[in-house]
């Protein structure tokens, strides 16, 4: 029996599907920014779900991805991220 989470991750609600903005692609984050991790299904479909719905802060840019320090527990990790699987925080 799948979880609901999982099965959740695997569907967009149906105002949200269809082609992205590109306000989305062209976002921008300043150094610092608290961002969560939301994964965005109709991109790259080989993301990892370990970092689904986590929180990090922005450490810098390479290229169009942005570095994120995320904390694993008791271990910070740097990722780097698509900006369209980020989410300002307030």
């Amino acid at each position: 029996m799948t979880g609901i989470k999982s099965k959740m991750m695997k569907r967009k609600r149906i105002r949200r599907r269809g082609k992205l903005r590109l306000s989305e692609y062209f976002k921008e984050l300043n150094k610092g920014d608290r961002v969560a991790v939301v994964r965005e299904l109709s991109e790259m479909p080989k993301f990892p779900k370990t970092l689904q719905g986590r929180t990090g802060t922005v450490d810098g840019k390479k290229g169009k991805f942005y570095i994120v320090r995320i904390m694993d527990y008791d271990q910070e990790k740097t990722h780097i991220i698509h900006p369209v699987h980020l989410k300002k925080l307030a």
